[in-house]
């Protein structure tokens, strides 16, 4: 069995056979706040950098949608002159562009009505159902209470 010898100097501690001497309490407690430190740091740096990444690709993702969208903007409005040059083999071109374009105002119409209806539906956002239980919840407490 080794023995380790007491210390001569500060930090340098001497063994008679190069074994690691044993560390005091208070070296351990220190070299575990270090480790401890360092993981945190690390663990840190490696949620910044996965944050990172994942917004990258987010960004990319959002690009492209955002051009996925024009595209397909331009590809209706293809289609709207496909249907206008269709209808103008029986009519004239400007009656044929007035009928289309009535008929977009008209769903545009609907759909910002169903939207007004809708966003009318969601304001103010406050969870009044949860509040009114709440309420009730508290009122019902405090009658127990005075019991």
């Amino acid at each position: 069995m080794s023995r380790t010898q007491p210390s001569t100097s500060a930090g340098t501690p001497t063994a008679s056979d190069g074994a690691r001497p044993e560390q005091g309490t208070g070296e351990l407690v220190k070299q575990a706040a270090e480790q401890i430190s360092e993981l945190v740091r690390a663990e840190l740096r490696l949620a910044v950098a996965e944050v990172k990444d994942k917004g990258r690709h987010a960004g990319v993702g959002a690009g492209l949608f955002g051009g996925a969208g024009l595209v397909a903007a331009y590809g209706m409005g293809a289609l709207v002159t496909a249907v206008i040059a269709g209808l103008a083999v029986a009519l004239p071109v400007w009656a044929a562009a007035l009928i289309v374009a009535v008929v977009l105002l008209a769903v545009a119409g609907v759909l910002a009505v169903m939207g007004r209806k809708e966003t009318t539906r969601a304001a103010p956002p406050t969870p009044e159902q949860a509040i009114a239980g709440a309420r009730r919840d508290v009122a019902e407490v405090k009658e127990r209470a005075r019991r």
